[in-house]
């Protein structure tokens, strides 16, 4: 799927996928396709601003946080719960990506920042007829431990079949979220989980237990010559990433050149996004975004390489933050974009806090790449569309504007 979710999916994906800018984070473990883990992945950044002058012109599909912000008091008032209410204004506002936090969950949201989540440590994805499958073990983890690897089928998760379930719920099982990710923290360190599993022929069982792991959202893979290609993958957008990309940057081969793969990565920060933009870009704007009709800007920093080769590999589980970085990168000329449409999230939240603790991250406005192009709903459409056999093309493609081996 590369279009936008539909309301009825776990809340957890629009969370997922939320984009919101400038201050605090909360959870993010979703994509339409590609590769999900266990972890918390694409924590997302939130504005400091709540007083933006100007008056934006909500969408019907916008909640309005006036309205919400009223219900929750008077829930409160009434002894109710005002995250309830606030909740079902949400829902009835066809707002598919604002959402409410319990004070318990944003809390738990909030430690995503530092790339830490509880879990045992597995990525997984849909394969052929519904299947799922491990697509990768975090070393040291629980799961790398009990001799996990990738390929292995994962049939159930606590007795239910995770044949023909949408990877999110099965994510939320193995993170122990109540109702398979729709709703509540994820389960503390230390609980078990029991997975069914097959490998070829054989069919095990084991129990592991969940514990607090840092997650790895870069994965840089350098080349054995001195002349190939240095693969920089990034799964999310957490504190850190930014400088990593730097990082690679100034250590890979000026010859080889870098394939950039986002493919599967759900955002984050937007200032880790910006911050790796910075690192291919000698300054100039990043992104434009509006709140509640006042227009804003971000812009990369100066002296970031723009000599090195660069592909960027995205699919439809590239969403939000990664798609600020890929349109960036593509409407500026610094990088061919290789690979299927993105999901098209490019929606802002801001949050407020309710008189009951909870927190409602509500949608007030858009942003747009360098160009204008508005990427909500439309995706961004790639220089070199390619289904399968993506990476093997963007390699060719990098071989042809100077890099690769």
């Amino acid at each position: 799927m590369s279009g936008p979710c539909s309301y009825d999916r776990p809340r957890r994906i629009r969370r997922g996928a939320a984009l919101t800018l400038f201050l605090a984070s909360v959870l993010a473990t979703g994509a339409a396709t590609g590769t999900w883990s266990d972890e918390a992945e694409g924590a997302v950044e939130r504005t400091a601003d709540r007083t933006a002058s100007g008056v934006h012109a909500h969408r019907p599909d916008t909640a309005d946080r006036a309205a919400v912000e009223r219900a929750a008091a008077q829930a409160v008032e009434d002894g109710k719960s005002g995250a309830q209410a606030a909740a079902d204004v949400v829902s009835r506002s066809g707002d598919r990506w604002s959402t409410i936090y319990s004070p318990g969950e944003f809390k738990d949201f909030q430690a995503q920042l530092d790339g830490s989540y509880v879990g045992v440590g597995l990525w997984v994805r849909q394969a052929a007829h519904g299947r799922i499958e491990v697509s990768r073990v975090q070393p040291g983890g629980p799961a790398a431990r009990a001799g996990i690897t990738t390929g292995d089928r994962l049939r159930a998760v606590d007795g239910r079949p995770s044949r023909g379930t949408p990877v999110t719920e099965v994510v939320g099982r193995l993170r122990g979220d109540p109702s398979g990710g729709s709703r509540g923290p994820a389960a503390a360190a230390g609980t078990p989980v029991t997975l069914d599993l097959q490998r070829g022929d054989r069919r095990w069982t084991v129990t592991l237990h969940r514990t607090r792991l840092r997650s790895r959202n870069v994965v840089i893979d350098r080349p054995a010559g001195a002349h190939g290609p240095t693969h920089v993958k990034i799964s999310a957008f957490s504190h850190g990433t930014g400088d990593a990309v730097r990082r690679a940057v100034r250590r890979a081969s000026p010859h080889g050149g870098m394939l950039l793969d986002l493919r599967g990565n759900t955002g984050g920060l937007v200032t880790e996004a910006v911050k790796a933009a910075s690192a291919f870009l000698d300054g100039g704007l990043v992104a434009t975004y509006d709140v509640r009709g006042s227009q804003r800007a971000l812009y990369a920093r100066r002296g970031g390489n723009t000599h090195l080769p660069l592909v960027v590999l995205v699919d439809g589980g590239t969403m939000s933050a990664a798609e600020l970085l890929s349109g960036a990168l593509q409407d500026r000329g610094r990088a061919l974009v290789v690979g299927s449409r993105t999901f098209g999230k490019g929606s802002v939240q801001m949050p407020s806090t309710l008189p009951d603790g909870s927190v409602a991250e509500l949608t007030v406005g858009h942003y747009r790449t360098p160009s204008g192009r508005t990427v909500d709903d439309a995706g961004l459409t790639p220089d070199v569309t390619v289904g399968s056999g993506a990476e093997k093309r963007a390699r060719t493609v990098l071989s042809g504007i100077g890099g690769g081996a």
